[in-house]
């Protein structure tokens, strides 16, 4: 071997021999000036406050409140049909109007009811006619026998007569009841609104022929106005319970509209189906607004919202206090020493659109974090503040107290 080679291969050696016994001392030296950089107040103990908004739990009654899916229904629906066939002569309403019962909405050709009708009224006096004559037959019969005649009529003929003048009062009776059954026939030729309603789209047009099965038009009863709804089987008792306690005051069912959950109108409770749906463990209810502005469309889906309690000095705290966790629902909760706690809490229903009821986990005052939990865990320091309110700007001391830490900390790398 060279002597170049033999060189080389003793640099080598040494390098190695450096790389085992010197590099690990380095490596515990550094690690040993991070552990006293963090004993120091180097580390999380050193970070400033994190500025949170916080917010005390408050005292309220809060309604409580059972929301479902309801359609709004007529309160009444008619099909209206002609009673009589005809020629539809003339068609009285407009699509879409309301209409009040009793209106004429629509005449059929009379002409041929009206002729039965002549009829009957003339066979009626023809039939009178008969019965006076059979009435004069029989009292100058009568009249003979009282004076003694009774050789010129038999009993038999008297008889008869009676018989006769029995058969043409009947005659007429029938006739009178044929003229009443015309008139009936007469007056249907006129199509009446059985009730108060909105008229619909007409179903059939003038100059057609129409019989007793043809649809004219609908009317459904807008005021007032049916919402029913489904709810839970579970809340049936606590439905019922509300009823028993004021029963002459019906709960009060809200119509919230399904985009904005705006209020569209305000209505009772007016009954409880009297069964429960095996198939989805509901039970049914109907509520009745009056509806005086056509706020409620029949067909119309809206949510239904029955109060059937208050809960009075309930816990409120604003909706974005509560946090979705692993192990359920929890809160920030700030402590004597300005650090947080993570809190368990349960949350009873909503109170409007921004807080909601906690039914345990927290008391009356404590404060709770509502903005900036994502920098927050058990134990961080926070500098509290009030909703809208923002953390002030640092002093020229505290700029020169952080900027000295930093010319610190970099020197302590750099050695």
């Amino acid at each position: 071997m060279s002597r170049f080679w033999k060189i080389a291969l003793a640099v080598i050696v040494v390098l190695v021999i450096a790389g085992i016994f010197i590099v690990p001392r380095l490596g515990h030296h550094g690690t040993d000036a991070n552990a006293q950089g963090k004993a120091n107040g180097e580390g999380q103990g050193d970070q400033p406050p994190v500025p949170v908004t916080v917010v005390p739990v408050v005292s309220q009654d809060v309604p409580v409140y059972l929301v479902a899916t309801g359609t709004a229904q007529a309160r009444n629906s008619v099909v209206v049909r002609p009673q009589v066939g005809g020629q539809l002569m003339k068609l009285n309403f407009q699509e879409g109007q309301e209409v009040k019962a009793g209106t004429v909405l629509a005449e059929i050709d009379p002409r041929t009811i009206q002729s039965q009708y002549d009829q009957a009224t003339a066979k009626l006096r023809q039939d009178q006619a008969a019965a006076a004559t059979a009435k004069n037959n029989l009292e100058r019969s009568q009249n003979l026998v009282s004076k003694g005649g009774q050789q010129y009529v038999s009993k038999q003929d008297l008889d008869n007569l009676k018989n006769t003048l029995d058969q043409a009062n009947a005659t007429v009776v029938a006739d009178q009841a044929s003229i009443r059954a015309s008139q009936v026939q007469l007056g249907f030729t006129k199509v009446v609104a059985p009730i108060d309603g909105l008229a619909g789209i007409r179903a059939v047009d003038v100059g057609n022929i129409v019989s007793t099965t043809d649809s004219i038009v609908t009317l459904t009863e807008v005021h007032p106005i049916y919402v029913s709804f489904n709810l839970p089987e579970k809340n049936l008792d606590l439905v019922r319970s509300a009823m028993r306690d004021d029963p002459a005051t019906p709960l009060e069912v809200d119509a919230l509209d399904r985009v904005d959950a705006h209020v569209v109108a305000t209505g009772r409770l007016d009954v409880i189906d009297n069964t429960i749906d095996t198939t989805t463990g509901t039970f049914r209810l109907r509520a009745i607004f009056d509806n005086q502005n056509t706020e409620l469309w029949p067909g119309q889906f809206v949510n239904a919202r029955v109060r059937v309690r208050t809960v009075k000095g309930g816990l409120v705290v604003p909706a974005q206090a509560v946090q979705r966790g692993p192990d359920g629902d929890y809160v920030y909760l700030v402590q004597g020493d300005n650090t947080v706690k993570m809190q368990p809490v349960e949350t009873a229903s909503e109170v409007g659109d921004s807080h909601v009821l906690l039914s345990k986990g927290v008391k009356l005052g404590e404060k709770v974090v509502t903005e900036g939990q994502f920098r927050l865990k058990p134990g961080s320091k926070v500098q509290p503040l009030a909703p809208g309110q923002v953390p002030a700007a640092p002093t020229a001391e505290e700029l020169q107290k952080a900027s000295a830490k930093k010319g610190r900390q970099g020197g302590r790398r750099g050695g």
